[in-house]
């Protein structure tokens, strides 16, 4: 029971719960940019260069050999480098939009110890009060004694 009691406690951890929020978000987000760079910028790209499409740019290193009664098959060595060009695309994207992401996190972070940091404005003093009618009447006569004097 202690262990699932720990791990119970380790997972309700608001971080844990950030992380695979944030691992979630991330997959939808690496479909997301994986469709933009195959559907949306490769092909165009493609045009450009004479109708090519990148899944399809590779070499082949050696060729495949069927198989006969005397050797077996040898499979088709390809190296796909269009697909990692893809690949690489969508790799800057991503890691693009997560620069952007923390720059924008710690631009608002900032703002907000700033804003903690500051010291609170002094409120403005309060207006001497106004002198009771005693006072008024015992300055007066303070003041007649000094004239007679």
């Amino acid at each position: 029971m202690g262990f699932l009691k720990e791990f119970k406690e380790f997972a309700m951890k608001g971080n844990v719960v950030d992380m695979a929020v944030g691992v979630i978000i991330g997959g939808a987000f690496g479909k997301i940019v994986t469709s933009l760079v195959n559907d949306i910028i490769m092909p165009p790209i493609g045009v450009l260069m004479g109708g090519v499409d990148f899944k399809d740019l590779s070499v082949v290193l050696q060729k495949g050999v069927e198989a006969t009664e005397t050797a077996p098959a040898v499979a088709e060595v390809v190296w796909k480098y269009g697909a990692f060009i893809q690949q690489v695309v969508d790799f800057l994207i991503i890691a693009l939009s997560v620069f952007v992401m923390i720059k924008l996190i710690n631009k608002l972070s900032n703002l907000r110890k700033k804003e903690e940091e500051a010291p609170a404005p002094e409120p403005a003093p309060a207006p001497e009060p106004e002198p009771s009618k005693e006072e008024v009447l015992l300055a007066e006569i303070r003041d007649l004694l000094k004239e007679k004097k």
